[in-house]
This record gives C-alpha cells, sequence and structure tokens, in this order.
C-alpha cells in the first residue's frame, strides 16, 4: 500500500506541474487584462505541436523544440492581444467570444497540418529513477517537473523583483490608478499575454512525449485550469499553484483506486464544496485583484 500512494504521488506531482503552468498562465492574462481566455487549451495544443514538427518530424533537439513551443506560443499570445483583446479591451464579454474563435481557428490549422490523427512521438529518455522495486519516476516526467519549478521561481522573481513585474501587478490592482502613475496599460498586457500564452505553450511542449497528441486535446486541460484557478480564487498566482497540488493529487488518487471518470466528478464536487464554504477560492478576496 506504501508503495502505491508513493507512486500515486509521484504521479500526482507532474500533473500538478503542468496544470499549474497552464493555470498561471491563465490566471496572470485575466488578471491583468481581465478577460477570460477560452484559447488557453488551444495554446497548450500548439506547443505540443511544434515539438511534434520540430523534435519527432524534423529532429531537433528536445529542448530547442521546447524553447521554440514557449517563443512560437508566446507570438501567438501577442498575437490575440493585438487582435482580438485590444479592440475589446472595454467588452470583456466581447473578448471572450472572440477567444472561442479563435479557439476554433486553432483547431482547424492544427487539423489541416497534422490531420486527426493522434501523434505518438518517441519519449525523450528511456531512464528511470527507481526508488523502490514498484516507486518509479521516468527522467522524462522528471523534466516536466524541474521546469515547472524553474518556470514557477522565475515568474515569482519577474512579479517581486523587477519594474516590469511591479507594474503588471500593480496593473492587476488596479489599472485606472496604475495608468495614472504612468504605467502603459497596453504594455502590460503584452507583456502578461504573452508570458501566460508562453507558459500553456511550454506545458504542452513539456507534455508532448508523455501524451497523445491530438487537435482536441486542450479540452481537457482547459477544464481542469477553470476548476482549479476557482478552487485557488480567481486572480490568485498563488492560489492557482496550491489548487493545481490539491487537483492533482485528489484526481491522481480517485484515477487509481477506482477510474477516471470518478475522479473527474470528485474533482467538480470539489471545487463545489469550495465555492459554498468559500465563494472567492481558497486565496480569493471579494474585489478581483
Amino acid at each position: 500500500m506504501f508503495d502505491l500512494l508513493a507512486q500515486t504521488g509521484l504521479n500526482a506531482l507532474y500533473a500538478a506541474s503542468y496544470i499549474s503552468l497552464v493555470a498561471v498562465g491563465l490566471v496572470l492574462i485575466f488578471g491583468v487584462m481581465g478577460v477570460v481566455n477560452f484559447a488557453h487549451g488551444e495554446l497548450f495544443m500548439a506547443g505540443a505541436y511544434v515539438v511534434v514538427a520540430l523534435y519527432a518530424g524534423g529532429g531537433a533537439p528536445f529542448l530547442l523544440a521546447v524553447a521554440a513551443g514557449l517563443g512560437f506560443v508566446g507570438l501567438l499570445g501577442l498575437l490575440m492581444e493585438f487582435a482580438l483583446f485590444r479592440p475589446l479591451r472595454d467588452n470583456p464579454l466581447g473578448g471572450l467570444v472572440a477567444s472561442i474563435g479563435f479557439l476554433m481557428i486553432l483547431q482547424a490549422t492544427a487539423v489541416m497540418g497534422f490531420g486527426v490523427r493522434m501523434e505518438h512521438i518517441p519519449p525523450v529518455t528511456q531512464e528511470v529513477i527507481a526508488f523502490s522495486e514498484k516507486v518509479r519516476l521516468p527522467m522524462s516526467r522528471l523534466y516536466v517537473i524541474v521546469a515547472a519549478v524553474v518556470l514557477l521561481g522565475a515568474l515569482w522573481y519577474f512579479l517581486k523583483r523587477t519594474r516590469f513585474g511591479w507594474a503588471l501587478r500593480a496593473s492587476a490592482q488596479d489599472a485606472e490608478a496604475a495608468a495614472l502613475q504612468g504605467i502603459s496599460i497596453g504594455q502590460t498586457a503584452r507583456i502578461a499575454m504573452f508570458i501566460g500564452a508562453g507558459l500553456a505553450g511550454v506545458a504542452g511542449a513539456l507534455t508532448a512525449p508523455l501524451v497523445s497528441v491530438n487537435p482536441h486535446m486542450g479540452h481537457s486541460v482547459i477544464v481542469t485550469a477553470f476548476i482549479v484557478i476557482i478552487v485557488g480564487g480567481v486572480g490568485s498566482l498563488e492560489g492557482a499553484v496550491v489548487a493545481s497540488v490539491a487537483y492533482a493529487f485528489v484526481h491522481t488518487l480517485v484515477t487509481t483506486f477506482w477510474d477516471g471518470v470518478i475522479a473527474d466528478i470528485v474533482g467538480l464536487s470539489l471545487m463545489l464544496v469550495v465555492l459554498i464554504v468559500k465563494p472567492t477560492g481558497l486565496f480569493g478576496t471579494a474585489d478581483r485583484a
């Protein structure tokens, strides 16, 4: 039983790593721009397809393909900010609908470029860390965990210790007051969109060798991200990370002892319980931060 629980914990840690990258990126975009980006799951998918094209199809080094996924999807985020969210800055509902349209465009582009079949990418490495005979952690999963810790740590440093980070936090707290202090709302929106989209892209790129890549893989990811954000507290980056870990452990544990459908139901039930007990989420406040 101990070995089973330990293996489940390692699996959950891997899941929490990429979920937290996606959720934190979505929270950052919402916090600064005030728009719900429904295409965020497809940005995750786009990052995975960059690895399919460069690593599996082009023979590029895996880390180079991951970096390209981050940069390419970050640029997609800038395109969305310029073409969709900037013209609709005063219309959050319009921005939400526009993101749904962009979601469909990305899916159609993936289908035209790669087809509807599932892509199975060769693993980065076959090495496994064996803690015991039954408790093992593939190195490819460890890469995801380490990358998530490094990227989230870098984001924390950026937000807490740099001028641009302070500007993003000020814009998220009160955009009008930040503008009166000389902070460019347009510039902070572009930075937030690039970083938020890039985090989703790098999450998809890192997990591409571990999952079946397909044009619809973003659906489950975006649903999970929304559950995590609601549980953690809308607008709270810390809440998104903590809720990602909690959700991943609960979901993985239930999947291990029962099945994935029941795990999905338990995850949604967890969200409902949190909303009943604390409507603002674990780390949320009454006013959007």
